[in-house]
């Protein structure tokens, strides 16, 4: 899973898992933070990531989100689980990944890379 992707899927995990409506997400590999805009309502989500000039959309049913990353050209399959516990799927790196948020924080293993990335909102 390429960085954009997975700051993308932290960011909205992390905004519907908190509730919080945050307009940026810091990425502790990159040392900075990434400003988002957009909407995430209880059925669809339209959010853009200004690091990679990109729009990622999608729909919500049932914890199920079935997200398009426009920057990365990839589908991704993301489902939210009890706990602040999310998983899932990325279609172009054809690799799994599983997080938890906790409060502001947002840890997500990335299965293609094999390592743990930590974000906050």
């Amino acid at each position: 899973m390429d960085a954009p992707t997975r700051r993308a899927v932290a960011y909205i995990a992390g905004r519907l898992t908190s509730q919080r409506a945050v307009a940026a997400i810091y990425d502790y590999e990159a040392g900075r933070y990434t400003n988002f805009s957009g909407n995430i309502s209880p059925s669809n989500i339209s959010v853009y990531d200004f690091d990679c000039r990109c729009h990622v959309s999608g729909t919500r049913q049932n914890g199920h989100l079935s997200l398009y990353h426009h920057g990365s050209a990839g589908h991704i399959d993301l489902n939210l689980g009890p706990g602040g516990s999310f998983s899932g799927y990325d279609y172009r790196s054809s690799s799994h990944f599983n997080g938890t948020v906790k409060g502001t924080s947002i840890s997500l293993y990335d299965n293609s890379s094999g390592k743990y990335f930590n974000y906050s909102i």
